[in-house]
């Protein structure tokens, strides 16, 4: 990028030059003052007209060049931008699928250690039934799956980084 900054900086610079020199190949006869007494300016000669119009040409053809790499470079831009939003927006979806799993834990935890709080005082009071019995399996294997569900959604997230490590190194 300072490499293109350089070269605007160049070509304002020439261009401003020849702008000069057009100028004076395009002096204009003014009626001086009757005071001062002007010495006649020399004139342009046709050589030094071709040259400043060469220099023209070659500055337009590295405007050109540039302007091209400038699109290039904003090319390359809109495209990792449009690529590095669509890897957030894929993070973001599995980030909130993995928030909904850890949600579902937490929620049968609760329920777990609740089942479990009422099977052990049931069996102190030596009141313990099997209905009791089934709820607490119940509570668990609902934690064993959510547990499950929540692995399963971390093994899709390290195979989706996976994936596209694989794609980089075949495309490279």
């Amino acid at each position: 990028m300072q490499e293109i900054t350089d070269l605007e900086r160049r070509i304002t610079a020439a261009l401003d030059r020849i702008g000069r020199g057009i100028d004076a190949l395009d002096i204009a006869v003014v009626e001086p003052p009757a005071a001062i007494d002007l010495a006649p300016v020399p004139a342009a000669t046709e050589g030094d007209a071709a040259t400043l119009r060469a220099e023209l040409e070659t500055e337009r053809a590295a405007t050109a060049q540039l302007r091209e790499r400038l699109r290039a470079v904003r090319d390359r831009e809109t495209l990792t931008r449009s690529q590095l939003e669509e890897k957030a927006e894929k993070m973001t979806r599995q980030l909130d699928v993995q928030g909904l799993e850890l949600q579902r834990m937490r929620k049968t935890a609760v329920l777990l250690r609740e089942e479990l709080r009422r099977l052990r005082e049931a069996q102190e009071a030596g009141t313990v039934d099997a209905a009791q019995i089934n709820r607490a399996m119940l509570a668990e294997l609902d934690a064993l799956r959510a547990t499950r569900l929540s692995e399963l959604a971390e093994l899709d997230e390290i195979s989706a980084a996976l994936d596209e490590h694989i794609t980089e190194a075949e495309n490279a």
